[in-house]
């Protein structure tokens, strides 16, 4: 009984760490990422996000993607596309941001 409860309190710290390890996005961080969205992205996405050498990231286009497959192109990529992976530059939960302020109308740049 002792070794399921220790077994318990190990997997119970595991997943507790793991959420702590994504803290909320500050403004400075946010403010970051939306300049990187409408600079870097709209190089290729349009600087309105409306299309260009990329698709269309508004909200109308992306509201039927599901948004796991969303951050995974963000942070991968898509081999044979211009599409670059950015997991060296991005974390999973900033990913995880610019997908849900994309899929509900994306902040102008401050």
């Amino acid at each position: 009984m002792q070794t399921l409860t220790t077994a318990g309190t190990v997997i119970a710290m595991a997943f507790s760490s793991a959420f702590a390890a994504s803290p909320p996005l500050g403004p400075q961080r946010q403010n970051e990422l939306v300049h990187l969205v409408r600079q870097d992205c709209g190089s290729c996405h349009g600087m309105q996000l409306r299309g260009g050498l990329g698709p269309a990231l508004t909200p109308e286009t992306l509201k039927d993607r599901p948004a796991d497959s969303l951050v995974s192109t963000i942070l991968h990529g898509r081999p044979g596309t211009a599409m670059p992976p950015w997991k060296n530059i991005l974390s999973e939960s900033e990913a995880d941001w610019i997908v849900d302020r994309l899929q509900k109308g994306f902040p102008d740049a401050r």
